[in-house]
């Protein structure tokens, strides 16, 4: 008996879908854990948005917050917040969105940095007095 291979497809090959990748932020391994693209975020926010009766910015605006936001050069308000935390069902450290304490220590030095300008304004007043 000779047996012979059957292709189950005929015709071209299927095109191969790309593979996906995100930057290594809390945003982006969220987004790839689920195996979304940036394009199934953007229509996951539209439809929870509509959903929910809030006006959120344009498919097209969209698509760049979020490469924006999984890039870390911008946040995301606290709306959009609220909502990528419901997408993703992550809380808001899991994606990222709590402040680092480095934050609250530029604070603290700010506030040092203050103290020794009012003490040297003080002392310069003195001086020319």
């Amino acid at each position: 008996m000779n047996a012979s291979i059957v292709p189950l497809v005929t015709g071209p090959a299927p095109v191969r879908p790309p593979a996906l990748r995100a930057p290594d932020t809390p945003l982006g391994r969220a987004r790839l854990a689920r195996g979304w693209s940036q394009a199934k975020v953007v229509r996951a926010l539209m439809l929870l948005a509509d959903h929910w009766g809030w006006d959120i910015a344009a498919e097209n605006s969209l698509k760049v917050f979020v490469s924006r936001w999984e890039n870390d050069t911008h946040r995301p308000g606290p709306a959009y917040q609220v909502l990528l935390c419901a997408i993703f069902r992550a809380t808001p450290a899991e994606l990222g969105f709590t402040r680092p304490a480095a934050a609250s220590t530029l604070n603290e030095r700010l506030t040092a940095l203050e103290s020794v300008i009012e003490g040297l304004t003080e002392r310069l007043g003195e001086v020319a007095a």
